[in-house]
């Protein structure tokens, strides 16, 4: 884009740059916030898989006593939990607005007795907490790709800023100096050119 060579001009490109360079620190810290924060949830989604496989893992002897009980026929322990409402509130990080876990609550699934082996409410127990962990799981990730997108936004705005707007403006002055600059010197030797005529005709 052409840049008019003048002292107006030259103003309002030093008045640009300042303001990019005032700005940019914002965005820096704006962008580093944001991947410390997506780091740190990556790091809370992980330790809740870790957890959940342990809580499955511990789960495995029942299991196998659920699959070998011909009592049960084809009665599944998954039929007793049921999910109703994932609660979930606002939050705010670096200006974006996300999701946060709150609560999951379940439908009152009732059951007899007499059908299931006394070892099913551990099941059921268990099954809810993995439900839980999944929601948990779930909402950071919904979470992740917020802010992940807001990042790619701070990024590029970063790129622009530090890559085009700042150099521009720079370069803009750099140009209007020197043609500010070279219309000054011709003033002055067209001034003494001047000056040298009128001492001759006198």
């Amino acid at each position: 884009m052409a840049v008019k060579l003048t002292k107006n001009e030259q103003k309002k490109q030093k008045d640009a740059l300042k303001q990019f360079n005032r700005y940019l620190p914002t965005l820096q810290l704006k962008k580093q916030q944001l991947q410390i924060c997506i780091r740190q949830i990556e790091a809370q989604v992980e330790e809740y898989r870790r957890q959940q496989r342990k809580l499955i893992d511990s789960l495995d002897s029942w299991i196998a006593v659920y699959g070998e009980n011909p009592l049960l026929g084809d009665r599944s322990i998954l039929s007793l939990v049921s999910i109703d409402t994932i609660v979930k509130g606002r939050g705010n990080i670096a200006g974006v607005e996300i999701p946060v876990f709150e609560d999951l609550t379940f439908k009152d699934v009732p059951y007899s007795l007499y059908d299931y082996p006394l070892w099913v409410d551990k099941g059921i127990v268990a099954l809810k907490d993995c439900c839980r962990y999944d929601a948990m799981i779930k909402t950071l990730q919904e979470q992740m790709d917020l802010l992940g997108k807001e990042l790619r936004t701070t990024s590029q705005r970063v790129n622009l800023f530090e890559k085009v707007k700042i150099p521009e403006a720079k370069e803009n002055i750099r140009r209007i100096s020197i043609y500010l600059g070279d219309q000054d010197t011709s003033a002055v030797v067209r001034g003494k050119i001047a000056k040298r005529k009128l001492v001759k005709e006198m």
